[in-house]
Parts: C-alpha cells; structure tokens; sequence
C-alpha cells in the first residue's frame, strides 16, 4: 500500500463536513480487521484508511493545519501501513478493571514477543514490536503495542492462493489461539498483501 500523503487528506474544514459518513465508513471497515485472542487480547489490523482515520483525527483534535505539522503526523503514522509483504496491527491487552490490569501487565512481560501469525502450512511468524519505540518498563508489559508480521514471499502467496490463516499467543501466562479466522477476516488480510 503506498504511504499516506497530504494530497490524500481533508482540510479541517473539509473533514468537519466528511467526519461522521467517513467515521461510519471507517467503523464499517474495522469490523472484519480485529482478531480475539482470548478474554483480553485483541490485534486491530491496520490498513491504509484505518491509518487515514487516525491522521485526520489528530490534526482535528491538535487543530494542525501547517505542512509541516501535517507532515509530522503523516512521518509518525505512515510507517504504520502494511507493505504488501507484512501485516502490521496494533496489539492490545483490554481489561476493564484497573487493578486487575495492573496485576495483569505485571505478569504478561514481554507478551508482545509472542505474538504470532501463521499462513497455511508455513511456521508461524512471531511480531516485531514496538519499533518507533520501547513500550515495557522492567516491572510491565504495555496494554498497547504496534507490531509487524513479516512475511516471506512463499507465504504471501499461500495467503492470495486462499490458505487459512491463524493467530495466536504463545506465552505461558496467557496462551490463546484463533484458527482459522475467519473467512471476512481472512480477505481483509489478503488485501492487504496487494
């Protein structure tokens, strides 16, 4: 998918038209891009409009209409878009209660590591998390993560050729599996690879 430009974004004005038939489109969208894993975890895929959505809300929110502010925001979220040869989503560890998510995170260190997504037959493939930075501390993992599943050429094709795909959690304290996905999922996933 190609980057995200200025040319590919409402003014301020514009968006404050657009905001609640694009927020819908959106919304309608993200549907078939979150996987469950298991009570408290969930990737939320990202894709060129999920990426646009987040880039319009920030400068609605920060009131950012110079280039060069514009132009930040689009350097920091970019990165964030799939290449064809990856998966990329944001990872998350939801739980209501803020004390049990305190113990929690305490427990799920470096969850994020084991991550993974598996195309087919291929061995699955583990997220590479937090690249733009270090979201752990030495005491807890974070609730919120960006990862990237890395994909080999063979297992781009497997997944275009309709092989299920699966995802899961290899972590002792919390180990959870989604296999397949589902097929509206799936074919989100696969689009994401042209």
């Amino acid at each position: 998918m190609k980057p995200l430009t200025r040319a590919d974004l409402y003014s301020l004005e514009q968006y404050a038209e657009q905001r609640a038939a694009f927020r819908a489109r959106v919304i309608a969208h993200k549907k078939h891009r979150r996987v469950a894993l298991g009570p408290h975890a969930n990737l939320y895929f990202e894709d060129r409009l999920t990426i646009q959505y987040q880039v319009q809300e920030m400068l609605r929110i920060e009131r950012i209409f110079e280039a060069a502010g514009i132009e930040e925001e689009l350097s920091a979220y970019n990165p964030l878009i799939p290449d064809g040869s990856n998966w990329k989503a944001t990872f998350m560890l939801e739980y209501d209660n803020e004390d049990e998510r305190r113990a929690a995170l305490a427990q799920l260190l470096g969850v994020e590591d084991r991550v993974w997504m598996r195309v087919g037959d291929h061995p699955p493939v583990y997220a590479i998390a937090d690249e733009d930075l270090e979201r752990a501390t030495a005491e807890k993992t974070s609730s919120v993560h960006f990862v990237r599943f890395q994909l080999t050429p063979e297992m781009v094709a497997s997944a275009q050729g309709g092989a299920a795909i699966a995802a899961g959690i290899d972590f002792p304290a919390y180990a959870h599996e989604a296999q397949p996905l589902p097929e509206t999922i799936r074919a989100a996933l696969v689009e994401d690879l042209r």
